[in-house]
């Protein structure tokens, strides 16, 4: 184990000066000036010029980028262009709403997609096998911005029983939960269906069978054990792609996570504020793919850390 994390932390550095540099990049590529954005359309070319100077914007790209990587290594990512605060303190602001709804979000996907996977398994070909695979093409199918106002519209105006967006309480989680794991549910029950009707044709399910165990018993304890092994590698990258900001979502319900703060900075090309959050994103996807390698040996202890 600690072999395998060692060699997981080394290559998500890499990964992360990669990202940094990409994201650096593009944003020198972008054809807008983050100075003139601030100044506003009416400044003079010398009060751009004096914000230019102000941000370090005047210095090369290599001399930019050299910067941000010695503050990054000592954990400052800078400080946004519009708000004049630190990045990093930005991205902790909004850390907690982020992984309160990752976290709804993952457990409603799992909530809906198991029982419907392994009921379309159990009868294979039949109606109610058709009826979840195509429940599960509408869910994945349906845009989350469309599904998320359908939601607010009918629970939140049309029977007033949910907030209509916002912060604070468990009811203002319930919509973007439930946005974000019906748009899940249908990739986690299409592969929850076809790994349990793998795992249903082995050998020791039919050995375990003869031998008088109860269907109920089969089912859970053997067949869907080892059928979780790819939903625990969706989990890992659904860690990581929500971690890095559900940005529709967010927008639709006013919810004060990363993925707003990110929509709020590429509107005003507040670069430092991109950038971390693009390199936060990246730490939590190394990080969710972390995790899934360290839970692959409690479904299949055949897996070996590696």
């Amino acid at each position: 184990m600690i072999k395998l994390i060692s060699r997981r932390i080394l290559q998500g550095i890499l990964i992360l000066i990669g990202v940094s540099f990409i994201t650096f990049l593009l944003s020198f590529a972008l054809p807008a000036d983050p100075a003139r954005m601030l100044a506003g359309k009416s400044a003079t070319p010398e009060t751009i010029a004096s914000i230019r100077h102000e941000l370090g914007l005047d210095k090369p790209m290599y001399y930019q980028y050299g910067r941000y990587l010695w503050g990054l290594l000592h954990g400052d990512m800078g400080r946004s262009y519009a708000q004049k605060t630190a990045v990093t303190e930005l991205i902790k602001s909004r850390l907690p709403a982020t992984i309160k709804l990752t976290l709804a979000g993952i457990l409603i996907e799992l909530l809906i997609a198991i029982p419907l996977g392994v009921m379309a398994a159990l009868h294979k070909n039949r109606w109610s096998d058709r009826a979840v695979m195509l429940l599960s093409f509408l869910g994945v199918s349906a845009p989350q911005f469309a599904l998320g106002l359908i939601l607010l519209y009918v629970f939140g105006y049309k029977w007033s029983i949910l907030p209509l967006g916002g912060y604070g309480t468990p009811a203002h989680i319930v919509l973007p939960a439930l946005t974000l794991g019906i748009s899940g549910a249908g990739w986690y029950a299409r592969i929850i269906r076809s790994s349990m009707v793998e795992v249903l044709g082995q050998q020791y399910i039919r050995t375990a069978k003869a031998k008088g165990i109860s269907k109920s018993r089969v089912v859970l304890k053997h067949a869907l054990k080892n059928a979780m092994l790819p939903v625990v590698s969706m989990i890992g990258l659904d860690i990581g792609v929500f971690m890095s900001g559900i940005v529709v979502v967010e927008s639709v319900f006013d919810w004060p996570g990363i993925g707003q703060l990110t929509w709020q900075a590429i509107q005003i090309i507040d670069i430092p504020v991109i950038i971390g959050v693009v390199t936060v994103s990246a730490i939590a996807i190394v990080l969710g793919n972390l995790l899934a390698d360290l839970i692959y040996p409690v479904f299949d202890p055949r897996i070996k850390y590696q």
